[in-house]
């Protein structure tokens, strides 16, 4: 069987809210009940809009929450050249 891979991604536009919590404890709790990975993915593709304080906010309300991912944060920004090859 193939091993459950969860994951979150939020997009740091502004503050973490309970809406972002709620989606995040779902898919991390599902990754602990069946021994899966729980990836953190940050959505900062609007250029515009996302800021570092809103990512430090995400990451310290994870952390403050015990929320900790097995995997990431990655930065959707930062991994432009994966997804071209991948579509090449």
């Amino acid at each position: 069987m193939t091993a459950v891979r969860t994951r979150f991604a939020p997009s740091p536009t502004g503050f973490i809210h309970l809406g972002n919590i709620r989606s995040a404890l779902y898919p991390w709790a599902f990754a602990r009940a069946q021994q899966g990975t729980f990836i953190l993915r940050i959505e900062d593709t609007d250029l515009d809009r996302s800021s570092q304080a809103a990512v430090d906010v995400i990451l310290e309300g994870m952390q403050w929450l015990g929320l900790d991912p097995d995997e990431g944060p990655f930065y959707q920004m930062q991994r432009m050249d994966r997804y071209r090859e991948v579509l090449a």
